[in-house]
């Protein structure tokens, strides 16, 4: 029978899991006479009793998994973690705060079977999002539509279901800097985009932090391109450019009209300005560096504690691919 992974990130969600298994239970059950699921939920360093319910969860259900990691690898290294252990003909990727309804895994799994590879969620209207959320989101999707070097649709999510072929080409990726959302586009698999409303959160409270996701969403968009390092030579140009102009024009003033004023501001704006790119064009590059200095440790992208199902425990080692 048709196998589908279904691969959960979770951290610090002990008001969630509960429900989000039994709305999980409630899709298979829809879908079991044609599908098997397997479960895989990975606790990612969570500080309150998230682990100890999905430990509970698990030893009742044999379709479920648990992979505890050593401490929290964000959002990406707990789907990296599941897609690894991933064993189906399709995985499916939700978060566990159930602002992916499971109710739309049947229109997914349609679409899959009409042959689309990469059925991805494609967000509407943010019930619990503020206003600065969803402007800064807005903005983020721009740049990463203008940067990337494949596309990313606009409000395109995590929350998506992908075939084997597809998951196991994203398995054999060796980079450690990699943006999940971009990474599907580059692979270049058949892919459609679901329309849904995201629904607040089930319980519990966001992990949303400012200034981490900036940095997270900054290296992504550098790690989807080199178009920013190919900005700098233009506006090396550009601004040579001007300034070739606005020398001509200076000397053309003084010979008609003498020298009106002494040049101390014109002369003190253009170091400032051109101080200011000089220490943007570092700080990109020290980023990319940075980037490249993390490449050239390979170092694992998450550390297992240990893995639980039905059949007891089971110590894992760290993921070296």
């Amino acid at each position: 029978m048709t196998t589908i992974s279904i691969v959960i990130p979770a951290y610090n969600e002990e008001d969630c899991v509960d429900e989000l298994t039994r709305r999980l239970d409630a899709v298979f059950a829809e879908l079991g006479p044609r599908y098997e699921f397997e479960a895989i939920i990975v606790e990612n360093g969570s500080h309150d009793a998230t682990f100890d319910k999905l430990v509970a969860i698990a030893e009742a259900d044999s379709r479920y998994t648990i992979v505890q990691l050593s401490r929290n690898f964000l959002m990406e290294g707990g789907m990296i973690a599941g897609l690894d252990r991933a064993t189906g003909d399709a995985a499916l990727i939700m978060s566990a705060d159930l602002q992916d309804p499971p109710e739309l895994i049947p229109q997914f799994v349609e679409l899959w079977e009409q042959g689309y590879e990469n059925i991805y969620g494609v967000i509407g209207n943010r019930e619990d999002n503020s206003l600065f959320r969803r402007a800064a989101a807005q903005v983020f999707y721009w740049l990463i539509d203008k940067m990337s070097d494949t596309p990313v649709p606009r409000n395109a999510s995590d929350f998506r279901l992908v075939d084997r072929r597809a998951y196991q080409a994203f398995n054999s990726l060796d980079e450690r800097n990699r943006m999940v959302r971009s990474t599907w586009g580059w692979l270049g698999f058949h892919s459609t985009g679901v329309k849904h409303d995201r629904p607040p959160r089930f319980g519990g409270e966001s992990n949303f932090r400012v200034f981490e996701t900036a940095g997270f969403a900054y290296r992504g968009i550098l790690a989807s391109s080199f178009k920013v390092l190919r900005a700098f030579p233009l506006i090396g140009f550009a601004l040579g450019a001007v300034s070739f102009i606005a020398f001509f024009v200076l000397v053309i003033q003084a010979l008609a009209f003498g020298v009106p004023f002494p040049g101390f501001g014109t002369l003190a704006c253009l170091i400032t300005l051109l101080f200011g790119l000089l220490f943007i064009v570092l700080g990109v590059m020290s980023e990319y560096l940075g980037m490249v200095f993390v490449e050239s440790r390979q170092r694992p992208l998450y550390v297992v504690r240990q893995t639980i199902h039905s059949e007891g425990r089971g110590l894992d080692g760290p993921s070296q691919r």
